[in-house]
């Protein structure tokens, strides 16, 4: 008899892929608790096929983490490759600042309840940081005084609310955010970043 592991249907496949989007829109539209029902609804899929594909809400969840880690991490690498230290710098906080939002969502709504351990992703996303912001700086493109960890922190409060004294943020707030803290690390004399630099 064979143990051979069959790998899972096309179809088996995209309804994970299905869910995973799911998971991800529902952390975005922050709508109130999530569900199972609920991501299956989104993503189009009994409730049957929900527990089948992903087992629990909470695996949901934590794949859903680990790939947006991995798609972040990918971002770095191709940032930190860069010929252009400032052009891949820009790339990455870019891309970085959305994302994040959606990381954050995941791992609150998860919290310690998977017992999933992000420690080594967080390792190389701290190391990827520290990379392209040295090779800014050391370009000239940010500020002499910045250390690696202000951009780190700087980054996260780019897209920490969406409401403030009485106001509602857009969903272009965060690219107004980004484009005056750019600004703020660059040094005197660099041209100032615009919308078209953000894509």
């Amino acid at each position: 008899m064979s143990t051979t592991v069959k790998p899972p249907r096309a179809d088996a496949r995209r309804n994970t892929e299905l869910l995973v989007a799911a998971a991800k829109a529902a952390v975005i539209d922050n709508d109130g608790p999530i569900t199972a029902h609920d991501l299956a609804r989104r993503a189009g899929v009994g409730i049957g096929t929900f527990y089948r594909r992903v087992g629990s809400l909470d695996e949901l969840l934590s794949l859903a983490l680990r790939q947006l880690l991995d798609e972040v991490l990918a971002l770095a690498a191709e940032a930190t490759d860069d010929d252009d230290p400032w052009a891949g710098f820009l790339r990455f906080a870019r891309s970085y600042v959305r994302l994040r939002a959606v990381i954050c969502g995941v791992n609150a709504v998860i919290a310690d309840k998977t017992g999933l351990d992000i420690s080594p992703e967080l390792s190389r996303l701290r190391d990827a940081i520290q990379t392209l912001t040295r090779r800014a700086r050391d370009a000239g493109e940010l500020r002499a005084d910045l250390d690696w960890t202000d951009v780190a922190f700087a980054l996260a409060a780019v897209v920490s609310v969406d409401h403030t004294i009485g106001l509602t943020a857009d969903k272009r707030q965060w690219r107004h955010n980004l484009r005056i803290l750019l600004d703020g690390l660059r040094p005197n004399g660099k041209p100032r970043v615009t919308d078209a630099d953000l894509g």
